[in-house]
């Protein structure tokens, strides 16, 4: 399908749309946010007046069924991506679909074949690699900055409360039911995603979790390693219950003529090397998932690739799915 202005409607606007994603729909070129979709009434109703969306629905069915929608951005918990999936791609409109991609990898293996047999497209919002960061990294890594990569760290520690969660009352996300984990499941496939960027597809990983806390009802801290064809190593660790002064947010990549350093919630990027070191700051945009939505756009347009596939998304679930086992 490809149309001048493609016409957005939302699935599920919640906390994640307010500032992450919504606005981006209406600032990102050739794009317009025609509707918004939430279960409750008044608070899609709320949602569209203070973001100036025309239309809102409080079904999925009135939203699909809206000749005005070229494309549906899905930001429901990961328990409704299947169903909500399969119904957009069944009325032959696109889908950007928010991470993780699916509950398990069978689930993703079902878009897949949907997505195939259907006349839609899909995106999956892996959304950091669009960020200039991200891609600096990327640039720096396939210039030779830090020579030959050797190993790829993420450490990842936050405590049980902390600043980067959403509260959102009912707290959906270490609800296995609903989020098909804990906060690894929410958190880690963005990480996980750029691994793939930068290297490649892996050739063996491994990893296990666990609940440290015993009445947590999801694992707290996961432990994954990983080796890419390329011979690139990956060790991955996170863990949500440290203390505060132990907060780590950490990307380290190492090769033998260098380092590069960052954070995934930071703003800038470190270089070191024997020939000196090296700061590259960012500023993000104000709505973090304007970059990638501005490539979907021109993917549904059919004037670009796809920026993130249903396939990339399979993968990243098929690794956190080995890391997670206990």
């Amino acid at each position: 399908m490809k149309t001048k202005t493609v016409r957005w409607g939302i699935l599920g606007a919640g906390d994640v749309c307010e500032v992450k994603s919504g606005p981006a729909f209406q600032q990102a070129e050739n794009s317009e946010l025609a509707a918004v979709m939430r279960r409750d009434s008044a608070k899609a109703k709320d949602f569209a007046y203070r973001h100036g969306v025309k239309k809102w629905y409080n079904s999925v069915s009135e939203l699909l069924g809206d000749t005005g929608i070229d494309a549906v951005y899905i930001a429901t918990p990961p328990r409704y991506h299947l169903e909500h999936t399969l119904a957009v791609l069944a009325t032959g409109k696109n889908v950007y679909l928010e991470k993780p991609m699916a509950m398990t990898t069978d689930e993703c293996r079902q878009i897949i074949k949907a997505e195939k047999e259907s006349d839609g497209k899909v995106a999956v919002a892996h959304y950091r690699r669009a960020l200039p960061a991200f891609i600096k990294v990327g640039e720096l890594i396939k210039g030779g900055a830090v020579g030959t990569v050797r190993l790829a760290e993420v450490n990842f520690l936050l405590p049980a409360v902390n600043s980067l969660i959403p509260d959102t009352g009912e707290n959906w996300r270490l609800n296995p039911v609903i989020s098909g984990g804990g906060l690894f499941h929410d958190l880690s496939p963005h990480m996980i995603d750029l691994m793939l960027v930068y290297f490649g597809q892996p050739t063996h990983y491994e990893g296990f979790s666990l609940q440290q806390i015993s009445e947590a009802s999801v694992d707290d801290f996961v432990q994954g390693t990983a080796r890419f064809e390329n011979n690139v190593v990956f060790r991955g660790c996170w863990c949500f219950t440290v203390a505060e002064a132990a907060t780590k947010d950490s990307l380290v990549i190492t090769g033998d003529k260098g380092q590069i350093s960052c954070s995934f919630f930071g703003d800038e990027v470190r270089l070191y090397s024997d020939e000196g070191n090296e700061i590259f700051p960012f500023i993000n945009p104000p709505h973090i998932q304007q970059p990638m939505i501005e490539q979907v756009v021109r993917y549904f347009q059919g004037e670009a690739a796809c920026p993130c596939s249903t396939e990339d998304g399979l993968r990243v679930m098929e690794i956190i799915e080995r890391f997670t086992k206990r």
